[in-house]
């Protein structure tokens, strides 16, 4: 085995953790890859033998990386987008292939990416690596360029938010899966007092159909059970899936996908829905798995 082989090998040891890390920073699988692939270059181009610690540097370098493409995002944004949801990981409600079960394990709640949307772009960073990863501030301080005790409060600051926004799941994947149904077929029967029932009072649900299409964002029990009785008919084609590991759906017509849900179930009600319509984003996500 030669040097640069040697080389790979060690750097595959740690690609599952730099997507993960970007995948939380981007809210795109797509941007992650693409971001872990830039780590790989950079150090190709490094004296390796002059790495410490390996693992921190390579996380380091996807920070910094996923640093430039948030500041570039927020650049090229002429005005704030008043919905935009990440890109979700999606599978078959069934059993799912260990390759796809590595995915659903490096993922977190498209609750919780939605927060993270909110933050400023070293605000994310300084959180998603001392909050998700136990990156010391010190490590953290030298790329969003402050002292460890400013970067020490850009974590804080991210923390509260994400403390007071993001809805906690229920845990039981079964019991989430009954209320989705539950909401699906009082949709498709347009039972009103059916779908307030299984909605919390403050449900709030998201809609990002991309640059084309503007997102939405209704919010409470009466105003979602009303969209969804005026939506019935896509109820119809809707498929049971996972996205990022809760319960959700698939809505496919005519062999084209439509949308993507993620339903967020608290205390056996659902309280937010997340609806990807966006079809550019749609095209890149890999829905054979729900044929699996």
């Amino acid at each position: 085995m030669d040097e640069n082989d040697f080389l790979a090998e060690r750097f595959e040891t740690h690609r599952r953790q730099l997507r993960a890390v970007a995948y939380r920073m981007l809210g795109s699988l797509s941007e992650a890859d693409d971001a872990v692939q830039e780590a790989w270059l950079r150090l190709s181009r490094t004296d390796s033998e002059r790495v410490e610690n390996l693992g921190g540097w390579l996380t380091t370098v996807v920070g910094r990386v996923c640093l430039d493409i948030l500041r570039s995002r927020r650049s090229r944004r002429e005005e704030p987008m008043d919905v935009h949801l990440p890109e979700p990981i999606v599978s078959g409600a069934g059993t799912v292939d260990p390759e796809h079960q590595a995915l659903l394990a490096d993922s977190v709640g498209l609750a919780l990416l939605v927060v993270l949307e909110t933050l400023a772009p070293a605000e994310r960073l300084a959180f998603v690596l001392h909050d998700m990863f136990a990156v010391p501030f010190d490590e953290i301080a030298p790329i969003v360029g402050r002292t460890p005790t400013a970067t020490r409060q850009l974590a804080s600051r991210a923390r509260r938010r994400v403390r007071g926004s993001a809805t906690v799941p229920d845990a039981d994947l079964e019991r989430q899966r009954e209320v989705v149904d539950a909401f699906l077929t009082a949709s498709r029967g347009g039972d009103f007092e059916a779908l307030v029932a299984v909605l919390d009072p403050d449900v709030v649900v998201r809609s990002d159909g991309g640059a084309l299409r503007p997102g939405s964002v209704v919010r409470g029990a009466t105003a979602v059970a009303g969209q969804a009785i005026t939506y019935a008919r896509f109820a119809e084609v809707a498929r049971p899936a996972l996205v990022n590991g809760a319960a959700g759906v698939v809505e496919v017509a005519g062999g084209r996908t439509l949308a993507v849900l993620a339903f967020t179930v608290t205390d056996g009600r659902i309280a937010e829905i997340n609806i990807l319509t966006d079809p550019e984003r749609l095209d890149r996500l890999d829905l054979t798995v729900l044929d699996a």
